[in-house]
């Protein structure tokens, strides 16, 4: 093992670190973004309860699961498509249709429950896989009064016209159908002004965001559930 971890790191400096140094100068998104407030907002509540296993949906290229991994916990990280994920080993799985076994004490959905357009059975089988007790993490578009299916589709939208995947501003009435459909309660629920315009995309970007409340202008929440 220790022979193969030499020539993995060997290999990885000739080949690899080349193509890191070019990401590195292209970042996967070239502002500051939303996704420090969902982090953040996912970080301090794992920090505090969970003592268990991690499932992570919608991993994507991203490096959370391996940052979760490296604070130390047992994390599984899924995605519905196959991509490469240089951080972290991914398994392919669509969370509307899954196979995913065993049940976990948190599963943490950053920035994909938006995505999907059978977002109730997705809800459902996240929160089968859950230990009773167990916690759920969601952040995503938001507006208190009014759900978009896809906001790249509206007129106003500051970008995302091409965008080959939906992208939904989801409201209270989704939510409550959410807890209707499960046992799940909220534990905390915060919102965030990202950008000036009335909803997701529209006008500038606020850097940083800024927390507010259901009746000021708001585009982002992060929401902590717990099954019951």
């Amino acid at each position: 093992m220790k022979l193969l971890t030499q020539i993995y790191n060997r290999i990885g400096a000739m080949y690899l670190s080349p193509l890191l140094k070019v990401e590195q100068n292209k970042r996967p998104f070239p502002e500051i973004n939303e996704r420090a407030i969902e982090y953040g907002f996912a970080l301090t509540y794992i920090q505090a309860l969970c003592t268990g296993s991690i499932l992570d949906v919608g991993s994507g290229r991203s490096s959370w699961p391996h940052l979760l991994s490296v604070c130390g916990y047992d994390v599984k990280a899924v995605d519905k498509s196959s991509r490469f994920n240089r951080h972290y080993n991914i398994d392919h799985a669509d969370i509307t249709h899954t196979w995913i076994s065993g049940y976990y004490q948190f599963i943490t959905c950053i920035s994909t429950l938006e995505h999907i357009s059978d977002h109730r059975k997705a809800m459902l089988n996240m929160w089968m896989l859950l230990e009773y007790g167990g916690y759920l993490i969601l952040t995503f578009p938001y507006n208190e009064r009014f759900y978009h299916r896809n906001i790249y589709e509206h007129l106003c939208a500051g970008y995302g016209q091409t965008a080959d995947f939906i992208t939904q501003v989801f409201s209270r009435e989704e939510i409550n159908n959410w807890l209707f459909d499960t046992t799940f309660e909220i534990v905390a629920q915060e919102y965030y002004q990202v950008f000036t315009g009335g909803m997701w995309t529209m006008g500038k970007r606020i850097v940083p965001g800024k927390m507010t409340t259901t009746d000021k202008p708001h585009h982002l929440t992060c929401i902590l559930l717990q099954k019951k």
